[in-house]
C-alpha cells in the first residue's frame, strides 16, 4: 500500500457553500494524521503554476466552516484539454504540465472538490495515474452516485426564503409572481425550493410545460378566491416542444448558459391571464452566503471520509453520501451523467395531491 505523507486539495467549477467545510475537514483530519496538505489555488491551475500553492494547516483553516467560497479559489473553465498551457517556464501540454507539476511538489495524493466537469478532469488524471479521491460539490444535486451534495441545502433555503418575501407582495398586489431558480438540466432546487416555499407552480426540465395549463391553474385560484400565484420556475425548464433557454450558446469550449425563461414565462402569463405579473432571477445569490447546519455537516463529513480514504488506498473514487453513511463509489461511475429529478419521485407525487401544478 503507498503510503501518504502529502496529499493536495483543490476546489473547481462553480463555488458553492460548504466548500470551505471540506478544505477545513481535509486539512485536519489529514494533519491529525500526519500528513502535509499543500492547498492548490484555482483548480488545477495550483499544479500548473508553482506559485499558485501553499501549504495548509490546522491553524490556517480556522474560522472557515461557516465561511462561503472557498479559501483557494475556483476556476469554472471549459475543456482545460483542449489548448496548451503557457507559463514563465515555457508551453505545454496540460496533461504532462500537471502529472510533471504533481512529482515536482512531491504530493502523493490529490483531493478534488468539485462538480461534473471537476470530477470528469479528476477522472481522466486517475486514469493517468495520479492518486486522488473527489468530493461531490454542487447546489444543483444533479451529480451520480450520492444522494445528496453540500450546497443543495443551503441553495434551497435561500429559495425559500425569497419565495416566502415574494409571498406577502404578490398576495398584497395580487399579482403573479414568477421565481426563476438555478439547476441547470435538473429540477431539484426548483421542486424542493417550490414545495418548501408553497409554490402553486413548479416548473421543472423533467417535466416540459404546457403553458395553457399553468394558466388553467392560475384561472382555477382566481376562481376560488385566491388572487395572486407563485410560480418557480427551473432555469433548464422548457415548454412543450420547445427549447431550453439560453443566455450565451456554448462555445470555445464553454458549456451553454441557460437562463431567461422566468422572464419568458412572466411574459407568457401577464399577457394571457390579464394578471400584473413580475418575475424574480435568484441567480448566483443562491451560491453565496454562509452555509446552513447541514451543508456544514455533510461537507465535513466528506472532507474527513477523503482523508480517510486515501489513506486506505482508495484511488479513483468519489466520496457519496449513501444515508446513513458516507462511502466511495468509483469515479467511473459517476462521470458524464446527470442525476435528474425522476418522474415517480414521491415529492413531485405529493406536491401534485396539494394541488401544485406542473404544467402537464
Amino acid at each position: 500500500m503507498t503510503t501518504i505523507k502529502k496529499i493536495g486539495v483543490l476546489t473547481g467549477g462553480g463555488d458553492a457553500p460548504g466548500l470551505n467545510a471540506v478544505i477545513r475537514a481535509v486539512v485536519k483530519a489529514a494533519s491529525n494524521a500526519g500528513v502535509e496538505v499543500l492547498g492548490l489555488e484555482d483548480s488545477f491551475d495550483g499544479l500548473i503554476y508553482p506559485e499558485k500553492s501553499r501549504p495548509l494547516t490546522p491553524r490556517d483553516v480556522t474560522g472557515i466552516l461557516r465561511r462561503g467560497g472557498t479559501i483557494l479559489g475556483t476556476v469554472n473553465r471549459g475543456n482545460p484539454f483542449a489548448t496548451p498551457i503557457t507559463t514563465p517556464d515555457g508551453t505545454f501540454d496540460y496533461v504532462e504540465r500537471v502529472m510533471e507539476m504533481f512529482e515536482r511538489t512531491a504530493l502523493d495524493a490529490l483531493v478534488c472538490i468539485g462538480g461534473d466537469g471537476t470530477l470528469s478532469i479528476s477522472h481522466e488524471f486517475s486514469k493517468k495515474g495520479i492518486p486522488l479521491v473527489g468530493v461531490p460539490k454542487t447546489i444543483d444535486n444533479d451529480i451520480v452516485g450520492t444522494n445528496s451534495s453540500f450546497g443543495f441545502d443551503t441553495a434551497v433555503s435561500f429559495a425559500t426564503e425569497a419565495i416566502d418575501r415574494l409571498h406577502t407582495t404578490a398576495e398584497a398586489h395580487r399579482r403573479i409572481m414568477v421565481v426563476e431558480v438555478m439547476g441547470r438540466y435538473a429540477g431539484w432546487i426548483a421542486l424542493h425550493g417550490g414545495v418548501a416555499g408553497g409554490a402553486d407552480v413548479i416548473l421543472i426540465p423533467e417535466i416540459p410545460y404546457d403553458l395553457d395549463r399553468v394558466v388553467q391553474c392560475i384561472r382555477d385560484r382566481d376562481a376560488w378566491g385566491a388572487r395572486f400565484s407563485i410560480v418557480v420556475v427551473a432555469e433548464g425548464a422548457r415548454p412543450k416542444g420547445g427549447a431550453i433557454s439560453l443566455v450565451e450558446e456554448a462555445r470555445d469550449g464553454q458549456a451553454e448558459r441557460l437562463g431567461g425563461v422566468g422572464m419568458r414565462v412572466a411574459k407568457e402569463l401577464d399577457t394571457r391571464t390579464g394578471k400584473e405579473t413580475r418575475y424574480v432571477v435568484l441567480g448566483h445569490l443562491q451560491r453565496g452566503g454562509a452555509p446552513t447546519a447541514f451543508d456544514r455537516t455533510l461537507a465535513t463529513r466528506f472532507g474527513g471520509k477523503a482523508v480517510e480514504v486515501l489513506l486506505n488506498g482508495q484511488f479513483g473514487m468519489m466520496v457519496a453520501n449513501h444515508p446513513p453513511d458516507i462511502v466511495p463509489v468509483p469515479l467511473g461511475d459517476v462521470v458524464g451523467k446527470i442525476r435528474t429529478v425522476p418522474l415517480d419521485y414521491d415529492l413531485i407525487h405529493t406536491a401534485r395531491a396539494l394541488g401544485v401544478s406542473f404544467g402537464d
